[in-house]
C-alpha cells in the first residue's frame, strides 16, 4: 500500500524569521541560537539568508553592523504549499538546485522543508545525492564523505586546474562523537573538551572542540581539490573557541603560486555565528592522482 506523505507532515515548523532591516550580525546569532542554516526575511518579496551567506559576508571584511538581511538575502523565495507531497517538493529542490522550501499558506510562512528532511521518503531524491557524493569522491583523493558534509570550490572554470583567486570551502558539524573520537586517537583527554561539568565553570561556559581538531577541517576542504594535496606547512592563530555541537566553514584561498605546483594559501575557520574562530596561512603541494 502506497501512503501519500504530506509537505507538513515531515516540515520543520519553528521557522527562525528575520526582518529586512536586521543586521547581518544578528542574522548570525540567530542561526546560531535556533541551530538552522538558514533564516526566512519577511519582506515584500521575501527572501532567505543562509549560514554560507554569512560566511562570504565575513570572508569579504564587510561590515556585520551595517548589512543588512535584505543585503544579503536571495529572492524572490522558492515555496510550497503544505499539502504538496514530498515528491513534488523534491522536485521542485532538484529543478531550482536548492536544498530548502518555504512552506506557506498565501503570505504566511508556516515551516520548512530540507532536502535532509525527504531524502529519507523520496528515493530519486536520496540516490541523486549518493550520486553525487559518489562521483565527487570518484575523482578527488577522499576515501568517503557524509551526506551532511558540504563542499564548494570556486574558480573560473579550467576544467579542474588550480590557479591564484581559486577558493574552496568545506562545511561540517563536530559533534560529541568527532570530539570523543579525536580524543581517543590523540590521547588529548583535557577536560575542557570532555567534561561538561568541569568546562561550565571554565572562562568558556561550556565543552569546546580541540584546536587541532578544528583545524583539521582546513585540511578536509583541500582534500577535495582535484588531485593530490599534501601539506607543506600550516600557521595558526586560535581567534575564537568552537563549541561542540558546533557546524563550522573552513575557507581556503589561494593567494600565491610558488613555483612546482606549491601553492600559499590564506585559510580561515568559522564558527556558527560566522566569527572567524581560526585564521592562518598554509603551503601545499598539488600533485596528480596516482593511476
Amino acid at each position: 500500500m502506497l501512503v501519500r506523505i504530506a509537505v507538513e507532515d515531515v516540515m520543520r515548523r519553528d521557522v527562525a524569521v528575520v526582518t529586512p532591516e536586521t543586521a547581518a550580525r544578528e542574522v548570525a546569532r540567530t542561526l546560531r541560537d535556533a541551530a538552522v542554516g538558514a533564516v526566512i526575511v519577511d519582506a515584500d518579496p521575501q527572501g532567505i539568508v543562509t549560514q554560507t551567506d554569512i560566511v562570504d559576508l565575513i570572508a569579504a571584511d564587510r561590515d556585520t553592523t551595517t548589512v543588512r538581511a535584505a543585503d544579503l538575502m536571495s529572492s524572490p523565495l522558492v515555496t510550497i504549499a503544505p499539502e504538496e507531497t514530498i515528491e513534488v517538493a523534491a522536485g521542485k529542490m532538484d529543478r531550482h538546485d536548492i536544498k530548502r522550501l518555504a512552506v506557506t499558506e498565501g503570505r504566511d510562512i508556516v515551516g520548512i522543508i530540507t532536502t535532509d528532511g525527504v531524502s529519507d521518503y523520496v528515493p530519486k531524491l536520496a540516490n541523486r545525492e549518493s550520486k553525487r557524493t559518489h562521483d565527487l569522491d570518484s575523482r578527488l583523493g577522499v576515501s568517503y564523505a557524509e551526506e551532511d558534509w558540504e563542499f564548494e570550490r570556486v574558480d573560473d572554470t579550467r576544467e579542474g586546474r588550480i590557479d591564484v583567486g581559486d577558493t574552496v570551502r568545506f562545511t561540517k558539524r563536530i559533534d560529541d562523537a568527532d570530539v570523543q573520537a579525536f580524543a581517543r586517537a590523540s590521547g588529548d583527554t583535557n577536560r575542557l573538551h570532555l567534561d561538561e561539568t568541569f568546562a561550565d565553570e571554565t572562562q568558556f561556559g561550556e565543552r569546546i572542540v580541540h584546536g587541532v581538531l578544528a583545524v583539521g577541517v582546513i585540511s578536509a576542504a583541500l582534500a577535495r581539490l582535484p588531485g593530490l594535496t599534501i601539506y607543506l606547512s600550516q600557521e595558526i592563530s586560535f581567534r575564537e573557541p568552537i563549541a561542540v555541537g558546533e557546524t563550522v566553514t573552513a575557507m581556503c584561498e589561494f593567494v600565491d603560486r610558488l613555483g612546482d605546483n606549491r601553492y600559499r594559501l590564506a585559510t580561515r575557520v568559522f564558527g556558527e555565528d560566522g566569527t572567524v574562530a581560526i585564521d592562518g596561512t598554509a603551503t601545499v603541494l598539488v600533485q596528480e592522482l596516482p593511476d
